[in-house]
Protein backbone atom coordinates (compact mmCIF):
# COMPACT_ATOMS: atom_id res chain seq x y z
CA UNK A 1 0.00 0.00 0.00
CA UNK A 2 1.26 3.47 -0.80
CA UNK A 3 0.87 6.33 1.65
CA UNK A 4 2.25 9.52 3.11
CA UNK A 5 3.92 8.61 6.43
CA UNK A 6 1.91 11.06 8.51
CA UNK A 7 0.91 10.29 12.12
CA UNK A 8 -2.75 9.76 11.22
CA UNK A 9 -1.85 7.35 8.41
CA UNK A 10 0.61 5.37 10.56
CA UNK A 11 -2.23 4.33 12.87
CA UNK A 12 -4.34 3.31 9.88
CA UNK A 13 -1.53 1.17 8.47
CA UNK A 14 -1.04 -0.47 11.86
CA UNK A 15 -4.74 -1.41 11.87
CA UNK A 16 -4.56 -2.69 8.26
CA UNK A 17 -1.53 -4.86 9.05
CA UNK A 18 -3.29 -6.21 12.15
CA UNK A 19 -6.45 -6.99 10.17
CA UNK A 20 -4.47 -8.77 7.44
CA UNK A 21 -2.66 -10.91 10.02
CA UNK A 22 -5.97 -11.71 11.71
CA UNK A 23 -7.37 -12.74 8.31
CA UNK A 24 -4.38 -15.07 7.82
CA UNK A 25 -4.97 -16.48 11.35
CA UNK A 26 -1.58 -15.14 12.50
CA UNK A 27 -2.82 -13.52 15.69
CA UNK A 28 0.46 -14.16 17.61
CA UNK A 29 2.25 -11.94 15.08
CA UNK A 30 -0.09 -8.96 15.35
CA UNK A 31 1.60 -7.13 18.24
CA UNK A 32 5.22 -7.46 17.05
CA UNK A 33 4.30 -6.67 13.43
CA UNK A 34 2.21 -3.64 14.43
CA UNK A 35 5.01 -2.34 16.67
CA UNK A 36 7.74 -2.84 14.07
CA UNK A 37 5.80 -1.34 11.14
CA UNK A 38 4.91 1.64 13.35
CA UNK A 39 8.60 2.20 14.12
CA UNK A 40 9.61 1.97 10.45
CA UNK A 41 6.87 4.37 9.36
CA UNK A 42 7.76 6.77 12.16
CA UNK A 43 11.34 6.79 10.84
CA UNK A 44 10.02 7.73 7.39
CA UNK A 45 7.89 10.48 8.95
CA UNK A 46 10.79 11.92 10.95
CA UNK A 47 13.74 11.46 8.63
CA UNK A 48 12.85 10.78 4.98
CA UNK A 49 13.49 13.44 2.36
CA UNK A 50 12.36 14.86 -0.05
CA UNK A 51 8.87 13.74 1.00
CA UNK A 52 7.11 11.26 3.24
CA UNK A 53 5.75 9.06 0.44
CA UNK A 54 6.36 5.36 1.07
CA UNK A 55 5.13 1.87 0.26
CA UNK A 56 4.41 -0.87 2.79
CA UNK A 57 4.40 -4.50 1.67
CA UNK A 58 3.38 -7.58 3.64
CA UNK A 59 4.54 -10.94 2.32
CA UNK A 60 3.68 -14.35 3.78
CA UNK A 61 5.79 -17.26 2.56
CA UNK A 62 5.28 -20.60 4.30
CA UNK A 63 7.05 -20.10 7.64
CA UNK A 64 8.01 -16.42 7.40
CA UNK A 65 6.21 -13.10 7.34
CA UNK A 66 8.13 -10.17 5.86
CA UNK A 67 7.06 -6.56 6.13
CA UNK A 68 8.97 -3.93 4.18
CA UNK A 69 8.79 -0.15 4.01
CA UNK A 70 10.19 1.56 0.93
CA UNK A 71 10.72 5.32 0.77
CA UNK A 72 12.40 7.75 -1.61
CA UNK A 73 15.32 8.79 0.61
CA UNK A 74 18.49 6.82 -0.24
CA UNK A 75 20.11 7.52 3.14
CA UNK A 76 20.15 4.39 5.28
CA UNK A 77 19.01 4.77 8.89
CA UNK A 78 21.63 4.53 11.62
CA UNK A 79 21.29 2.18 14.54
CA UNK A 80 22.02 4.24 17.63
CA UNK A 81 23.14 3.47 21.13
CA UNK A 82 20.51 5.05 23.35
CA UNK A 83 20.68 6.34 26.85
CA UNK A 84 18.31 4.49 29.17
CA UNK A 85 16.22 7.64 29.60
CA UNK A 86 16.14 8.61 25.91
CA UNK A 87 12.68 9.28 24.52
CA UNK A 88 13.57 8.70 20.86
CA UNK A 89 16.14 6.87 18.76
CA UNK A 90 15.02 3.39 19.80
CA UNK A 91 12.99 2.43 16.73
CA UNK A 92 15.44 0.10 15.01
CA UNK A 93 16.41 -1.46 18.34
CA UNK A 94 12.73 -2.26 18.90
CA UNK A 95 12.43 -3.71 15.41
CA UNK A 96 15.48 -5.89 16.10
CA UNK A 97 14.08 -6.98 19.46
CA UNK A 98 10.72 -8.20 18.13
CA UNK A 99 11.79 -9.62 14.76
CA UNK A 100 13.50 -12.79 13.64
CA UNK A 101 15.66 -10.76 11.26
CA UNK A 102 15.69 -7.31 9.73
CA UNK A 103 17.72 -5.30 7.30
CA UNK A 104 17.95 -2.38 4.94
CA UNK A 105 19.39 -1.54 1.57
CA UNK A 106 19.49 1.30 -0.90
CA UNK A 107 17.49 0.63 -4.03
CA UNK A 108 19.57 -0.34 -7.05
CA UNK A 109 18.33 2.60 -9.09
CA UNK A 110 19.21 5.14 -6.35
CA UNK A 111 15.56 6.10 -5.86
CA UNK A 112 15.38 5.37 -2.15
CA UNK A 113 15.74 2.54 0.30
CA UNK A 114 13.93 -0.44 1.75
CA UNK A 115 13.89 -1.35 5.44
CA UNK A 116 12.33 -4.71 6.28
CA UNK A 117 11.81 -7.23 9.06
CA UNK A 118 10.76 -10.86 9.24
CA UNK A 119 8.76 -12.76 11.80
CA UNK A 120 8.63 -16.53 12.15
CA UNK A 121 5.18 -17.96 11.51
CA UNK A 122 4.14 -20.33 14.30
CA UNK A 123 3.97 -23.92 13.01
CA UNK A 124 0.28 -24.29 13.85
CA UNK A 125 -0.49 -21.13 11.86
CA UNK A 126 1.54 -21.87 8.70
CA UNK A 127 -0.62 -21.32 5.60
CA UNK A 128 -2.04 -24.51 4.13
CA UNK A 129 -3.69 -23.24 0.96
CA UNK A 130 -0.80 -21.50 -0.80
CA UNK A 131 3.00 -21.44 -0.61
CA UNK A 132 2.84 -17.66 -0.45
CA UNK A 133 0.40 -14.83 -0.13
CA UNK A 134 0.85 -11.13 -0.55
CA UNK A 135 -0.76 -7.90 0.44
CA UNK A 136 0.36 -4.80 -1.40
CA UNK A 137 0.49 -4.27 -5.14
CA UNK A 138 0.81 -7.97 -5.98
CA UNK A 139 4.46 -8.23 -5.06
CA UNK A 140 5.64 -11.59 -3.78
CA UNK A 141 9.22 -11.11 -2.66
CA UNK A 142 10.68 -8.77 -0.10
CA UNK A 143 12.20 -6.41 0.18
CA UNK A 144 12.41 -4.70 -3.24
CA UNK A 145 10.49 -6.77 -5.76
CA UNK A 146 13.41 -9.16 -5.63
CA UNK A 147 13.44 -12.13 -7.96
CA UNK A 148 12.62 -15.19 -5.87
CA UNK A 149 15.46 -17.01 -7.62
CA UNK A 150 18.06 -14.44 -6.58
CA UNK A 151 20.72 -16.46 -4.71
CA UNK A 152 21.98 -13.78 -2.34
CA UNK A 153 20.12 -11.69 0.22
CA UNK A 154 19.68 -8.01 -0.62
CA UNK A 155 22.74 -5.81 -0.30
CA UNK A 156 22.84 -3.67 2.79
CA UNK A 157 22.56 -4.33 6.46
CA UNK A 158 21.01 -7.61 7.52
CA UNK A 159 20.66 -8.63 11.13
CA UNK A 160 19.53 -12.05 12.24
CA UNK A 161 18.91 -13.13 15.75
CA UNK A 162 20.61 -16.28 16.93
CA UNK A 163 18.12 -19.13 17.41
CA UNK A 164 18.71 -19.14 21.16
CA UNK A 165 17.86 -15.44 21.32
CA UNK A 166 14.50 -15.69 19.54
CA UNK A 167 11.52 -14.70 21.55
CA UNK A 168 8.09 -16.23 21.20
CA UNK A 169 6.74 -13.50 18.96
CA UNK A 170 5.83 -12.90 15.32
CA UNK A 171 10.60 -5.32 12.65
Amino acid sequence: MELQALPSRIGQVRRIVSAQLRYWHLDPLIDPAALAVTELLTNVHRHAEPDKQCTVEIVLMMDRLTVSVRDQDPRLPRVRECDLLATHGRGLALVAAVSQSWGMHARDDGSGKVVWFTLAVPQAAAPAKSPFATHGAGRTAPPDRADLTRPAPPAGVVRERAPAARSAVHH
